[in-house]
């Protein structure tokens, strides 16, 4: 009985050893993968390219132009509410009384 227990504990111990030193390699590939999700959802926005060509007219394309310069441009809106201007511009005149 003595020899089973010794082969269990020696099988727990040789688990053990191997968790222990292969969670560092777990955890790079965890980052690693999280880091290519995070790549590939940026390559997956649409976005819209602003260049100026030779005569200097501004460009908006969906490719990136070659040899210049460019900007990007997120074709989705900005989260949450955007305020401009002054709110009694807006609002309508109203006699006096």
């Amino acid at each position: 009985m003595r020899l089973g227990w010794a082969i269990v504990t020696g099988l727990a111990i040789g688990a053990a050893a191997w968790w222990w030193t292969t969670r560092e390699e777990r955890e790079h590939a965890r980052v690693q993968r999280e880091r290519q999700a995070a790549i590939e959802a940026e390559a997956a926005r649409p976005v819209l390219y602003r260049w100026r060509d030779a005569n200097g007219v501004l460009q908006i394309t969906e490719k990136p132009p070659r040899g210049r310069r460019y900007e990007r441009v997120e074709r989705q809106p900005s989260e949450g509410i955007e305020v401009h201007g002054d709110r009694s511009a807006d609002l309508p005149d109203t006699p006096a009384d």
